[in-house]
């Protein structure tokens, strides 16, 4: 099903749907009691660009991570994230 770009979603079900009858589905979800959003402060920021880097790395590891299978460069990045956090903490002490 997904293979062929369809999805479980009922858009057109959902775009039917009142103000009124969402709040109400809301109001009787029991994961949902007592939450009150108030949607007029949210407000949404988009995550920056990755940059594109070509850089040369050691066979062997760039062989680790592709094993790891799908996700290996967001793997990577998470990797050196935390490196940069870590280093920063200690910088800052």
């Amino acid at each position: 099903m997904i293979a062929r770009g369809e999805t479980r979603s009922d858009r057109e079900r959902a775009a039917s749907i009142s103000d009124e009858e969402l709040e109400a589905s809301i109001a009787a979800d029991p994961d949902e009691a007592g939450i009150q959003v108030d949607w007029s402060t949210i407000s949404a920021k988009l995550p920056e660009p990755k940059a594109v880097l070509h850089m040369r790395v050691d066979r062997d590891v760039l062989d680790f991570f592709r094993g790891q299978g799908k996700g290996y460069q967001t793997t990577i990045n998470a990797i050196l994230r935390s490196y940069v956090e870590q280093t920063r903490k200690r910088a800052a002490k």
